[in-house]
């Protein structure tokens, strides 16, 4: 387990005091750091950031600045990118992919669709139904159809809910320009934190396999979204990147054109790593001989992760000393409110702080106010 310098530590400290607790503190270095190893490990590859990891509006600024275009699933998650980079300076114009915004949820509202209509993004689809309905209600838009993929391995899979069966893909592009609309591309999704890295691999497959098909049957489509899934190193048995990135590469400089544009919609691999939390005990007790603590955050704020990401954040102390293993729950009144049931910590006293790392995705995002407490606060730093 790293173990962090004094001063870094110290200085999540002084950040709690000024600033009381839960506090949620985003690193954009990081968060630069993160985008510039994804465009250099995979350079035919435009970053589409998915919101929906992290909606916060400075982290869109900071990705917008980087040179990210940005991946949305709803209506709200699209104003906060468009809201938040008007009036930055505008980034130098190039292929109409690289600066467009894609609306990645297949199944969308009919008023989701009238009030994007103006804006001709990439939206995505995956069935008939969805078709008609673009059609009557956002006929300017680039369509990307969404084809079913394996998600074996994968921590969170997508695939039961979402994704055209690849048999059917080249009809449905048939449909759409039958129907008028364009399609520009295909896109798939192998499932959030994927491990199993052959999932990518049958996918690229299965997409170079469904546009020689489409392309013999006179439709060009020139846009592969290889969606997201790129895996965080949360702990030693998560495959690197770099590994992935270089399968990619040569996967697809094997089965595409040069001038077919690839795009990818990486939202963990971006803030992940780039948030600390830093919460405080505010209870004590000694349940079946087993500590527990109680703290000022949990699973309905910072914490939602553990349940609607399948992903443990595991608690630090500032202070050393002998480790035993603990029981850690959040401040509602809920007994689901349970943070972990197996942390080892040392002999603790409330008021003492703890600090929870690589918690940026899937958090706040899902932070509610159960009980009537708060979300954490959030401060940024390095920006």
């Amino acid at each position: 387990m790293q173990k962090r310098p004094k001063k870094w530590l110290a200085g999540l400290k002084r950040i709690a005091k000024k600033h009381g607790t839960p506090v949620f503190i985003i690193d954009h270095k990081k968060i630069r750091e993160n985008h510039k190893e994804f465009t250099e490990s995979l350079p035919r590859v435009q970053a589409y950031y998915a919101v929906k990891a992290n909606s916060n509006p400075e982290i869109v600024k900071t990705l917008y600045k980087t040179g990210a275009s940005f991946d949305v699933a709803s209506f709200p998650e699209f104003m906060i990118v468009h809201d938040n980079i008007k009036n930055l300076p505008q980034k130098k114009r190039q292929d109409f992919i690289w600066d467009k915004i894609i609306y990645a949820n297949t199944i969308k509202r009919i008023e989701t669709l009238q009030a994007l209509d103006q804006y001709k993004p990439l939206v995505t689809y995956d069935n008939i139904e969805e078709l008609k309905k673009i059609k009557a209600h956002c006929p300017h838009a680039g369509l990307v159809l969404r084809i079913r993929v394996p998600n074996t391995g994968s921590m969170v899979e997508l695939s039961s809910k979402f994704g055209a069966h690849p048999g059917e893909a080249v009809d449905l592009i048939a449909e759409a320009f039958n129907a008028g609309l364009v399609v520009e591309g295909l896109s798939f999704h192998v499932g959030s934190q994927c491990n199993n890295f052959e999932n990518y691999m049958q996918a690229l497959q299965l997409s170079a396999s469904i546009l020689k098909e489409a392309w013999l049957r006179g439709y060009k489509i020139k846009i592969v979204d290889i969606g997201g899934g790129f895996p965080v190193k949360y702990h030693s048995r998560v495959k690197p990147f770099k590994k992935l990135a270089g399968m990619l590469n040569t996967e697809i400089e094997r089965l595409f054109p040069k001038d077919m544009e690839i795009l990818a919609e990486p939202g963990r691999f971006m803030v992940a790593n780039a948030a600390v939390l830093v919460t405080k005990i505010i209870g004590k007790a000694v349940r079946d001989g087993k500590t527990c603590y109680y703290l000022d955050d949990g699973v309905y704020h910072t914490f939602s992760g553990i349940v609607f990401d399948h992903c443990q954040y595991h608690l630090k102390a500032f202070e050393d000393g002998e480790k035993k293993v603990s029981a850690v729950f959040g401040p509602t009144c809920d007994a689901f409110d349970t943070i972990s049931v197996a942390e080892e910590l040392p002999d603790l006293k409330i008021g003492d702080l703890l600090y929870a790392e690589n918690i940026g995705a899937y958090s706040t995002a899902s932070s509610t106010y159960f009980n009537g407490f708060p979300p954490a606060k959030i401060i940024h730093i390095n920006k």
